[in-house]
């Protein structure tokens, strides 16, 4: 709610563009404003980063949140390919291939996610991940 707060009273205070979009169209172009920044901001930790698979992963889920499925999956099998067993990418992979029509290559990713899962110690996440590969089928 507060969020909302600040953005519409950011959208009265703003010059154009803002004023001359409804409330909705100005919401929705900050948005994506705040997104791009988003984007750039995670794109710019993985040319700092290169070796770290957090920054990959960020990369990745932002791409995630934005549908953008080929472009997930290769930000998140570089942050399985810097850590093998980070079972939080390997899911988020898994969404990617999903989202990209590649049941195959999910139900696989998801596989190994879940037997990591379980092998640290976390069998919530291997149920989520149960979930995901039924719902492949």
């Amino acid at each position: 709610m507060v969020f909302f707060a600040v953005v519409f009273f950011f959208v009265a205070m703003c010059g154009a563009p803002y004023r001359t979009l409804g409330n909705t169209e100005a919401v929705l172009y900050l948005l994506v404003s705040m997104s791009d920044a988003r984007l750039e901001q995670f794109k710019k930790m993985v040319a700092d980063f290169p070796d770290s698979p957090m920054s990959h992963f960020s990369l990745g889920k932002l791409y995630l949140e934005r549908r953008q499925y080929a472009e997930a999956a290769a930000a998140l099998e570089s942050a399985v390919r810097l850590d093998s067993t980070y079972a939080a990418a390997m899911v988020a992979l898994g969404d990617a291939w999903a989202g990209a029509g590649e049941a195959a290559k999910a139900r696989e990713v998801l596989v190994r996610a879940r037997e990591h899962a379980l092998s640290q110690g976390h069998p919530g996440l291997a149920e989520e991940i149960d979930e995901r590969i039924a719902d492949l089928e």
